[in-house]
């Protein structure tokens, strides 16, 4: 009986082992997808902007965004035919070729293409790392593997702007997509030679679009993630797109300056989101912690209209602040909805990240609207305001504790 015992206890613990190895697999994969994503983020406004002005640059957005959030809805169903494992490779590889025609071509045809494909193909990659790491997540401790999750992803967004500023020579945005290239490669390959320890065969929910949007519209917590995560994008579409454009042909800095503030910014992602996930875990519910996200948000957007300072000590203070807010409620959201679905759940984890591309679209259009009328800093006045209804999705949600 003894024996038994011992045997049941070290079965137990090769299992605990064995899914902290695919783990942190998965977290060194993020890693270099989020590397391979972001090195292009903050310039690729810029890059495109080469070839045409700033509002066509914003309709480069709505286009990949349009394109993206259809994909996501109909993306569920593409993993249950080919498997998780399969569509990941799939992905990438579009990925892949996407950025090497964005280094190589100059045709504004293929420009556009290829962005679009690039966009999509990024977006539908990390939600298959969201289907793999939750294959190998137990609800009690759902915030803190989110949350390691998500800083070893943001590591990436650190280093990529520092990365990107030195790669970027006389406004010549080649080597940019060249490494971006790489990075995803090197994805690649790291998955094919561990495909073994980070597959977990699943059995995918079969749930209709309709029945996915129905279930989120009427589960009062779902629909409140899915606007605070709608929220959380909306400003991010600003950050990666018109801020830098602000900063960079408005305020003056110089892509060297805005590598070295994209990095300090991007520091809160690091430091906050594990702190914050395990207090969501064992003492406080998600919506506190995420309702003083959106405030620091708020309080940001009103300091990037009428900040006009040219210090660059001045501006990486209000972008260090914005980010301490977006750190809060990204772990938040993740804590709570990963709470609520599992791995089998793909429909639903597919509709969530429709949120992103959706705050994407939603964004750019209104920001090319107002490019019409007003200065490109009038858009973060206008979010502010927008932004105060996030409240109310906030408190719909049921939390945790």
């Amino acid at each position: 009986m003894i024996k038994k015992i011992i045997k049941k206890k070290e079965k137990v613990s090769i299992n605990k082992r064995d899914k902290r190895t695919s783990r942190i697999i998965i977290y060194i994969i993020s890693f270099f997808v989020a590397l391979s994503s972001a090195i292009p983020a903050y310039v690729n406004s810029s890059f495109i902007e080469k070839f045409t002005n700033a509002s066509m640059a914003g309709w480069f957005f709505v286009a990949a965004n349009t394109a993206a959030f259809i994909a996501m809805l109909y993306f569920p169903k593409v993993i249950r035919k080919i498997n998780n494992l399969m569509s990941v490779k799939i992905m990438m590889l579009v990925d892949l070729a996407s950025l090497i025609v964005l280094m190589l071509s100059h045709n504004i045809i293929l420009l556009f293409i290829a962005f679009v494909l690039m966009w999509v193909s990024s977006q539908l990659i990390f939600n298959n790392l969201d289907i793999f790491v939750e294959s190998f997540t137990k609800d009690s401790s759902t915030g803190k593997i989110r949350a390691v999750f998500f800083t070893f992803m943001n590591f990436g967004w650190i280093i990529s702007p520092l990365v990107a500023a030195k790669l970027i020579v006389a406004d010549y945005y080649s080597l940019v997509y060249l490494v971006a290239a790489a990075f995803i490669l090197l994805s690649y390959f790291i998955i094919i030679f561990n495909k073994k320890r980070i597959f977990k065969p699943t059995i995918y929910d079969k749930v209709s679009i309709k029945k996915t949007i129905s279930d989120f519209w009427h589960n009062q917590s779902l629909k409140g993630i899915y606007f605070s995560s709608f929220f959380l994008n909306l400003f991010y579409n600003s950050a990666v797109v018109f801020i830098p454009i602000y900063l960079h042909n408005t305020i003056g800095f110089d892509w060297i300056t805005l590598g070295i503030m994209f990095s300090i910014m991007l520091i809160p992602f690091v430091l906050i989101e594990i702190p914050a996930g395990i207090i969501a875990d064992k003492y406080l519910g998600e919506k506190e912690i995420m309702s003083i996200g959106f405030v620091i948000l708020i309080i940001s957007l009103l300091l990037f209209f009428f900040v006009k300072s040219t210090s660059p000590f001045v501006w990486g203070a209000v972008l260090f602040f914005s980010r301490m807010g977006a750190a809060l409620i990204e772990s938040m959201r993740e804590a709570r909805f990963f709470k609520i679905v599992d791995a089998k759940n793909v429909s639903y984890i597919n509709f969530l990240r429709t949120s992103n591309s959706l705050g994407y679209l939603v964004g750019s259009g209104l920001s090319v609207l107002l490019l019409c009328f007003y200065d490109i800093q009038y858009s973060f006045l206008f979010l502010a305001v927008l932004f105060l209804y996030s409240f109310y999705f906030v408190c719909i949600i049921k939390d945790s504790k």
